[in-house]
């Protein structure tokens, strides 16, 4: 048991991380391709790479796993999410955003408990509370209004949350690969008509981004479906706000991005929210 909760740590740790580089990647690509286009990629080449490790294998279990359908629904969610956080980050200034997006791991949690009738631990409700007072310090939200861009941002961090609860509830009777294959199966079909219409060839380096981020969303997608594999929601959600810290330091190294003092105050409350996941994770497991 100390094993398996353990490596759930250090492959969500490990995923946050790829998901700070895929990010930045995006906000590469997306002053040369649309959004859409970048979904559309990012999922043919997961896709593509599922299809080369499971082959004919794969096909037929995904063709036939129950939870095609809970896959599908997810789906569904995680494009809702995608979506409200872009139409709501072209009005809203990123603190503001990012401090709203980051209720999720919060969401997540509350949803563990009716849903998946998981036990949420005293430790992790103090983690994820600690880890979002460091994203509020860091983002410095001041004279955030009210308005739809505000509603979207909120909804975009329940969507995602439902989506992460989705992931969990299947991950028990489902390989990692069968959901990967099916999530990006399903977004492929559903970004393919936006991002046909919205098409432009990709030359050069942003031909390598596009390539670069299907490797590393593909990487970072497999270790979050396995950390789900391996421990609870309450254990694995409030170390997305670890995130934010990757997202400090690759700021400053691609754009010259120099972090304030409220940041570098946010930053210290979150790695030590993480910390408190670690040491709660390891007593747990001993136990």
């Amino acid at each position: 048991m100390k094993t398996v909760i353990g490596a759930g740590i250090l492959l969500s740790s490990l995923a946050y991380f790829l998901f700070a580089v895929h990010d930045s990647m995006v906000k590469l690509l997306v002053e040369t391709a649309t959004v859409w286009q970048i979904l559309f990629c990012r999922s043919l080449v997961i896709l593509v790479g599922c299809l080369a490790m499971g082959g004919r294998a794969l096909v037929h279990e995904t063709r036939t796993s129950p939870a095609l359908r809970p896959m599908m629904l997810r789906s569904l969610f995680l494009l809702a999410a995608w979506l409200c956080y872009f139409n709501s980050a072209k009005y809203m200034p990123l603190a503001d955003i990012t401090t709203l997006y980051f209720a999720a791991p919060i969401v997540a949690i509350l949803l563990s408990i009716p849903i998946l009738r998981e036990r949420v631990p005293l430790t992790s409700w103090v983690a994820v509370l600690t880890g979002f007072a460091g994203v509020i310090i860091a983002s410095n939200p001041t004279g955030m209004t009210t308005g739809w861009p505000v509603y979207l941002a909120l909804l975009a961090a329940v969507c995602w949350a439902i989506a992460t609860i989705l992931l969990r509830s299947t991950s028990q009777s489902t390989t990692s690969i069968v959901q990967m294959a099916m999530t990006n199966l399903f977004f492929l079909g559903l970004t393919a008509p936006m991002a046909i219409h919205s098409w432009t060839m990709p030359t050069g380096n942003a031909l390598i981004l596009l390539l670069s981020v299907g490797i590393i969303g593909g990487l970072g997608q497999l270790a979050y479906f396995e950390s789900l594999r391996h421990a609870p929601i309450s254990i694995v959600a409030p170390l997305e706000y670890t995130a934010l810290i990757w997202a400090f330091a690759l700021g400053y190294a691609i754009w010259g991005d120099i972090p304030g003092v409220n940041v570098w105050a946010g930053a210290v409350l979150i790695a030590a929210a993480g910390l408190i996941i670690l040491i709660a994770g390891r007593r747990r497991s001993i136990a």
